[in-house]
């Protein structure tokens, strides 16, 4: 099924009976034992949804959004969600966890995918159970491809962050500046290789609560950006984030939510 969303794109509802899944899935079965080992895995309908495009206008920025859509009177909790493509380098995207599992949570975030592939959401709920759906992506090199921003800008801004809430849509975003270099990127000037440098873990909090923290891989974008469910109130948004340089970047955002 096709959906336009609020910024006017189409996206594929990942769901079982969707066409797209009909392709071979040599690649996950080979990959499955080293993420989950022998866990069983569920169809994820009617618990965790992923809508990602059929066909990426730009493979280094693939708009991706996860949906945990528990029923009602379904006593499931949803503890964290794990974002896997099969045919990147690296095909564990990130993992999602959450201090006060969830019935109900949206996030959307931006990744590369290096060739056509299946992209996976995986729930695993407070019972240890694992649950997934997939959407098929046709995208190439967007693990290869130059960073947008000139290297010394991008040093001038690492690590500032901005945060919104909007307030109507029960939504806030969060984006950390930071070039997150694959290691399959080629300077452009030197002809050589840029090393890996990306943001592998961020957390964000309301006052003391914590709301949600992400590691992740060379998938991530460059500067990571995060959407989310969210409700305000009085308390200040504290947003953490550290690089594999070691590098923390924090900073805590007002109540009504401000850049």
């Amino acid at each position: 099924m096709r959906v336009l969303t609020a910024l006017g794109v189409v996206v594929a509802l990942a769901g079982p009976a969707a066409a797209q899944d009909e392709r071979p899935e040599t690649t996950w079965t080979e990959l499955r034992p080293s993420i989950l080992g022998g866990r069983p895995i569920r169809d994820g309908a009617g618990l965790v949804s992923l809508e990602a495009p059929k066909r990426a206008e730009d493979a280094a920025i693939v708009p991706v959004t996860l949906r945990i859509a528990l029923p009602e009177g379904d006593a499931r909790r949803v503890q964290s969600l794990t974002l896997v493509v099969d045919e990147n380098p690296s095909p564990v995207v990130g993992t999602i966890r959450f201090a006060a599992p969830q019935r109900r949570f949206d996030l959307s975030t931006r990744i590369r995918v290096n060739s056509y592939s299946y992209v996976r959401a995986i729930a695993e709920t407070e019972d240890g159970g694992l649950y997934m759906t997939k959407a098929y992506v046709k995208a190439a090199g967007g693990c290869s491809a130059p960073a947008v921003k000139d290297p010394a800008e991008a040093k001038a801004h690492l690590g500032e962050m901005r945060f919104r809430a909007f307030a109507d849509r029960g939504e806030a975003q969060v984006q950390v500046r930071h070039p997150n270099y694959s290691g399959l990127q080629m300077d452009q000037v030197t002809r050589l290789y840029t090393p890996a440098w990306f943001v592998e873990s961020l957390s964000v909090r309301q006052g003391e609560t914590p709301l949600f923290s992400m590691t992740g891989g060379i998938s991530i974008s460059e500067d990571p950006t995060f959407r989310f469910s969210y409700a305000g109130n009085a308390e200040p948004v504290t947003v953490a984030a550290k690089d594999t340089e070691g590098r923390v970047f924090t900073r805590t955002f007002p109540a009504g939510g401000g850049t």
